[in-house]
């Protein structure tokens, strides 16, 4: 296995679907709830999101060929949405999205599916990080079972964190919470500038 690889695609799809951030959205969107209760609504809402994410790895690229859209296109647009995500976290632009997104759930019974699942986990940064994560992959089935896996732990990592959300809220509190979710945002602007740069050089425009 290509540690480097493992730990570029974990690192990414950490940052990008950020589950210390999506926590106090847990625990708003689960307010009142029992132990077991908020149990269920974790276990639906990550099976889903990795259900999604999946399809995503799988067999998005096919679908970007269908429609005429390049790899490279594609990582360089997907790089720029994912500055564009970073760019929201360090300016407190993504918090309040989310908190917008979390207030329209709260009407409904279930907020496993929407707006749990999506967009809250599988959202259009992580589906874009996967298909840009398995393009890079270049056919190896080895590295494409590793951004899976390497999902599949992020998204485990939500369901744990979300066992211990009311817990992670009063030892971090919201401040803790802001310095984590802006320090994220620089190292997720690192990798959306290297996507754009993998583009570029997929395209001849910068030299390998």
């Amino acid at each position: 296995m290509d540690l480097t690889f493992a730990i570029t695609a974990f690192v990414t799809l950490f940052v990008v679907i950020d589950p210390i951030g999506l926590t106090p959205m847990f625990v708003a969107l689960t307010q009142g709830m029992s132990a077991a209760q908020r149990r269920r609504i974790a276990t639906r809402a990550c099976l889903a999101a990795i259900v999604i994410l999946t399809i995503f790895g799988l067999a998005g690229e096919e679908v970007l060929a269908f429609i005429g859209i390049s790899m490279p296109a594609f990582r360089i647009s997907g790089g720029i949405l994912l500055f564009v995500t970073a760019f929201d976290m360090l300016f407190e632009r993504r918090d309040q999205r989310r908190e917008n997104q979390a207030d329209e759930g709260e009407a409904r019974d279930d907020p496993s599916i929407f707006p749990l699942a999506m967009p809250l986990i599988a959202g259009a940064g992580a589906m874009a990080t996967m298909i840009l994560l398995v393009g890079s992959a270049n056919g190896d089935i080895a590295k494409i079972a590793t951004v899976h896996a390497a999902m599949a732990i992020v998204v485990g990592l939500v369901f744990a964190l979300a066992q211990t959300a009311g817990l992670m809220e009063r030892l971090l509190g919201r401040t803790g919470i802001k310095v984590v979710t802006r320090l994220l945002g620089m190292l997720l602007a690192a990798l959306a500038v290297q996507f754009v740069l993998d583009g570029l050089r997929d395209f001849g425009f910068v030299a390998s």
